[in-house]
């Protein structure tokens, strides 16, 4: 009995110290709508769907948000400024220790900083939280050098496909991603568990998703703490046309593996008349950091 009253309080108690955190810096909490017209266009992300309006003969199928961050976009291009969201989101086909069809996501934009400028902002709420371990901040380069002695940036699909053979791997893969996430996730993983809080940053082109890619390198990162990815960061895309680039992608991999195709989202496409302010962004799971927190 006391064990889930004892777990509830330490959730609360670090929402308090996160809103508090950003009151500090003027960051704005925002809510967005959960119910959304369109499903998601991740290739790796399923929405979860629900019929509405049946008994009153106006039935429509709308979507449960993955995640908050096109609604937030949408208030980033009409001038909200630093934003963030404490929210639940909705994913279908998760299964294991770390996913689930519900979680908690705090979400947060900060306008003017690069990927680096974040994850210095994220040492400090982190710290806030009581989390202060020594930082590492390694690229995707590095680490697979370092690791895997693998030149990550420079190595084809057939290559890796040849890497994956020889270690008993999957090599049953058509875009050289699933290969690059397939290899870090047995070769680099495990070794992150001896770097407690450690970011991850500067992503092959080929997983940019929303990211900026500046040399052939997405400018994106992840934070994972004693071997546990608990957050991803972008340098956003900016442009109307860089998002339905993405979307169009996105939505023809998703063809491919014969999933529900997204329609293009054009209630946020249409609020890009103009391009983005400069910002970067990052999802935190907030069920995952509280199991990295004493």
């Amino acid at each position: 009995m006391f064990m889930i009253r004892n777990t509830l309080i330490k959730k609360q108690l670090i929402i308090q110290k996160i809103r508090q955190f950003f009151k500090e810096q003027e960051v704005l909490e925002v809510q967005t709508p959960i119910l959304q017209n369109t499903s998601t266009s991740d290739v790796y992300i399923d929405s979860i769907s629900l019929t509405i309006n049946t008994d009153i003969g106006i039935q429509s199928i709308q979507y449960l948000h993955t995640s908050p961050e096109l609604e937030m976009k949408k208030l980033l291009a009409q001038g909200s400024g630093d934003i963030y969201q404490i929210c639940q989101v909705f994913r279908n086909n998760e299964y294991g220790k770390q996913n689930f069809n519900e979680f908690t996501l705090l979400e947060y934009y900060r306008l003017g900083f690069d990927i680096h400028q974040l994850m210095a902002d994220m040492i400090n709420l982190l710290k806030m939280l009581g989390i202060q371990d020594k930082v590492y901040q390694l690229s995707y380069a590095q680490v697979f050098n370092q690791y895997a002695n693998i030149d990550i940036l420079n190595t084809d699909i057939a290559s890796l496909k040849i890497i994956a053979s020889k270690l008993g791997l999957s090599t049953d893969f058509v875009w050289i991603e699933d290969l690059q996430m397939l290899l870090f996730v047995h070769l680099v993983e495990p070794k992150l568990k001896n770097l407690p809080l450690c970011f991850i940053y500067d992503y092959p082109k080929s997983q940019s998703t929303l990211a900026k890619v500046k040399n052939q390198v997405a400018k994106r990162f992840e934070l994972y703490l004693n071997g546990v990815e608990v957050a991803n960061g972008y340098d956003e895309l900016q442009t109307k046309d860089e998002y339905q680039q993405v979307f169009i992608c996105e939505n023809n991999k998703r063809k491919q593996f014969s999933k529900l195709i997204s329609q293009i989202d054009v209630s946020f496409l249409s609020k890009l008349s103009k391009p983005l302010p400069q910002c970067t962004g990052v999802a935190i799971g907030i069920n995952r950091l509280l199991t990295q927190i004493n």
